[in-house]
């Protein structure tokens, strides 16, 4: 089972979906551990150099709750925030010099910031330190210039700035975790489809290796059952054409499965052309069926793509003429223009046959228009004057010849 990096979401009361850090720097207990130990040591050491001092016990008591309501910053941070300024606004009331409680201010103001959108943040951290400039001019004679006022100003500031840069490094890892699982999913759906494609690919080339052949030699055999007693040699000459359509079709299957066993990715089978066209039309000849060609234009054009894909056609139309069709006859017109290849394939039926209804399992000519799609041509299949009519137009540009 493929595993997943967890962005990590959830749901606050208010009803907004946050991230939460996906890879968290410190666990968060240990994190509350230290701002508390934080908290106390700003309690009893006033200023740098001097003694350790005992805080009296308002402001023990207005600490222990700055740090209690911490605790619960993650899940309320707006409320918590608030409830930090109320308890540094009474420490100010009382002219009470509390760095521990401007810290928790901060620390809450890292929290909005942390865990709501940059503009919430923004106007929550300028309130915030709007009123703790104001608490503490309530408080202090010194004047906005009070270097503590001052100090306790930047201290929410940089808490504020901490909150955004953390929360930002949290969505960008969300962002850089979701892009590569996205990369991911794309890459496993173009597996599918590769695979997928390959199959057919397969499936068309066992198709046109066996079907031809195994109609010979079912044609043959019949004949060769019905002539062996009253035309031996009749038997003889079909008995022949079965052993060379099994030699040939045992060639075209050991061909695919070297194909298959390859170790280079891109090999493919050979494929005939039109070429060989005269070598097709021959071997349905030898096995009954009067096949008669007609070319316009210039076949060499037609080459690579085109005329393998041409000749599948072909192939595929004189096997169903020869299973299906009436008078043991077909006509192949081959035209060359500037701009496609034409084939059409004819041969009678018989009046009898619904075309609709022909025999067979009608994949050979799903596996046409599949070729014939991969080199964006179009083919017409069914009943025409006089028989069935297959016809099928390759272009030769936009990928038709390679």
């Amino acid at each position: 089972m493929r595993s997943r990096r967890q962005t990590g979401r959830m749901t606050v009361p208010d009803g907004e979906t946050m991230l939460t850090d996906p890879q968290p720097r410190l666990p968060a207990w240990l994190a509350d551990i230290i701002i508390i130990a934080l908290m106390v040591v700003l309690s009893v050491v006033r200023d740098p150099g001097e003694m350790i001092l005992v805080p009296d016990a308002a402001t023990i008591t207005l600490v222990a709750l700055a740090a209690a309501a911490l605790l619960f910053r993650r899940r309320w941070p707006i409320p918590i925030l608030g409830v930090e300024v109320a308890l540094y606004g009474i420490a100010a009331a009382f002219a009470t010099l509390a760095p521990a409680i401007a810290f928790a201010v901060a620390v809450a103001i890292f929290a909005v910031t942390n865990r709501r959108p940059r503009k919430v943040g923004v106007i929550v951290t300028l309130i915030a330190v709007g009123l703790v400039i104001g608490l503490g001019l309530l408080a202090w004679q010194g004047g906005p210039t009070d270097p503590r006022l001052v100090q306790f100003a930047l201290t929410a500031i940089v808490g504020s700035a901490l909150g955004d840069a953390t929360r930002s490094r949290r969505e960008y890892i969300a962002a850089i975790t979701d892009r590569a699982e996205r990369a991911e999913r794309t890459r496993e759906a173009e597996a599918r489809r590769r695979v997928s494609e390959e199959r057919l690919r397969i499936a068309r080339d066992l198709h046109d290796a066996v079907a031809h052949q195994i109609s010979v030699i079912s044609l043959n055999a019949g004949v060769a059952s019905a002539a062996i007693d009253a035309r031996p040699d009749k038997a003889k000459e079909s008995l022949a054409a079965i052993r060379s359509a099994s030699r040939t079709v045992l060639g075209e299957i050991g061909g695919l499965l070297e194909v298959l066993r390859a170790d280079d990715n891109d090999a493919t089978a050979p494929g005939p052309n039109l070429a060989q066209l005269d070598d097709l039309t021959r071997r349905f000849t030898e096995a009954g069926l009067e096949v008669s060609v007609r070319i316009q234009g210039d076949l060499s054009r037609a080459d690579g793509a085109v005329g393998l894909v041409a000749y599948r056609v072909i192939q595929e139309a004189l096997t169903n003429a020869h299973k299906h069709g009436a008078e043991d006859r077909a006509h192949i017109l081959l035209s060359v223009d500037d701009e496609a290849l034409t084939t059409v394939v004819t041969n009678p039926i018989a009046a009898a046959i619904d075309a609709s209804a022909a025999p067979g399992s009608r994949l050979g000519l799903a596996g046409m228009r599949e070729r014939v799609a991969t080199v964006h041509g179009s083919v017409e299949t069914g009943p025409a004057a006089g028989g069935w009519r297959v016809a099928a137009r390759l272009p030769l540009t936009e990928g038709g010849s390679a």
